[in-house]
């Protein structure tokens, strides 16, 4: 499979005293796979990994003191190997399970510099809450289920992820068709990359739905580790809830029946932090950055992955893949879902959307994203322009935003006089110029 982020971490590596590298994201979502990936691709294979699940005795060797010659000393004899501190790669995995490695971190950018370091681990804001984090000697890197582009690649479909990448605003209607039918796929696998392996495999669209029940049950297993600040019930009815309004203001009060609302935003909080729900704020676009104007209180959310989202709504897939318009099915939220895991992914956890402030409005656009400091608008709808209502209303009431994007079915057409561009669902990636997760992705 190719990944993107192993451009990114091929970047970080290269860079002048790179600080130690810190991995973030949810569970399963291919960080332990990607380093090793980057060592077998960059480095032939000069990597020594500490694996702290897997070896919870070598934890000691971080209780004594964080003197950093003495850790690595004791960790080549653990490892049975020379760790070569100007050429090798050291592999902290799982990370968030020994605390006081993280805080080691700081010791061995201030004392061992020459050493490259990336630490990967998931529940890591849990493990943060109770140590000295070494705040300006690491840096983070987020990685996210695999976007849309990566699931082509995944799929063995390199040529037609070649061709999206490279960008056309006029694909042929037999090429669009062909995207179409792909995106359809990935709306009910997704982009964990299990189950994309399981469906190249197998081509059954019943073992990925196997994959994904076992994937959900592993992040339910995981709510007993959040034991002391939330309650697990809690924790699952919001899980499941946040799916089935992942398109829809977020209410705490509809988010698990029997508790109450501040328990329901505990729990949802911890799920935020833990990175399986990502939270969407409503902001305003009068101004940059959007984080400035983001409200605290009004916000949607979404779910780590587009897959696991259909399979905790427990769709009628023999009913909703057969649904001629994509932004059909499951009444248009699996589409939203899509267009903001892909904007999230390539906007490194920018994204918002607008809500109209005025009582009893229900004016409301899908995203709002900044790409090089401009502000973008993005609905996703099908339908002509005139059915925008909400769109037209905030080109209206800001008139500084020169455009707005619609992502739909429809074939790439702009609107200059009305500032609408039509894009297909499918490119929702290209509104962010520069991401990180396309540089050097296409050979």
């Amino acid at each position: 499979m190719k990944r993107f982020i192993i451009d990114q971490l091929l970047h970080w590596h290269g860079g002048i005293r790179p600080k130690p590298l810190i991995l973030r994201g949810a569970r399963q979502v291919g960080k332990t796979w990607a380093v090793k990936k980057f060592a077998a691709q960059h480095l032939n294979n000069k990597i020594h990994i500490v694996d702290f699940e897997k070896h919870p005795d070598w934890h000691r060797i971080f209780e004594k003191n964080l003197d950093v010659q003495r850790i690595i000393s004791e960790l080549e004899l653990l490892l049975n190997k020379s760790i070569v501190l100007d050429k090798d790669l050291l592999f902290f995995d799982e990370i968030q399970s020994c605390p006081r490695a993280i805080m080691a971190l700081r010791y061995f950018y201030e004392d061992m510099p020459e050493l490259k370091i990336i630490a990967a681990g998931s529940l890591l804001e849990f493990a943060l809450k109770d140590i000295s984090f070494p705040v300006g000697r690491v840096q983070f890197m987020d990685m996210y289920p695999m976007v849309f582009t990566e699931f082509l690649f995944g799929l063995g479909k390199d040529l037609l992820a070649k061709t999206l990448i490279l960008g056309s605003k006029n694909f042929s209607e037999n090429i669009h068709q062909i995207f179409l039918e792909q995106l359809r796929l990935y709306f009910f696998i997704g982009g964990m990359p299990e189950c994309i392996k399981t469906y190249r495999d197998s081509n059954k669209l019943k073992r990925v739905l196997d994959v994904q029940e076992g994937l959900i049950e592993a992040y339910r297993a995981d709510f007993a580790k959040y034991a002391p600040y939330s309650d697990k019930k809690c924790l699952n009815s919001v899980f499941t809830n946040t799916a089935r309004f992942s398109s829809q203001q977020i209410k705490y009060t509809r988010l698990a029946d029997g508790f109450t609302p501040p328990t329901n935003k505990k729990a949802f909080d911890l799920l935020n932090m833990a990175r399986v729900i990502y939270k969407v704020p409503a902001a305003s676009p009068a101004g940059s950055p959007l984080s400035a104007l983001a409200s605290d209180k009004k916000f949607k959310a979404l779910i780590v992955d587009i897959g696991l989202m259909q399979y905790l709504c427990r769709l009628n897939i023999n009913e909703e893949i057969y649904k001629k318009n994509l932004l059909n099915i499951y009444n248009g939220a699996l589409a939203e879902q899509f267009a903001g895991q892909e904007l999230l992914a390539h906007s490194r956890d920018q994204l918002y959307y607008w809500a109209r402030d005025a009582k009893s409005s229900s004016a409301e656009v899908d995203y709002l994203v900044q790409n090089n400091g401009e502000i973008l608008p993005v609905e996703v709808k099908s339908g002509s322009a005139g059915r925008l209502k909400s769109l037209h209303l905030l080109l209206k009431t800001f008139p500084d935003i020169s455009r707005a994007y619609v992502l739909s079915q429809r074939p790439y057409e702009e609107l200059p006089r009305q500032k609408l561009i039509f894009q297909p669902l499918y490119t929702a990636f290209s509104l962010i110029n520069n991401n990180p997760y396309m540089s050097g992705s296409c050979p």
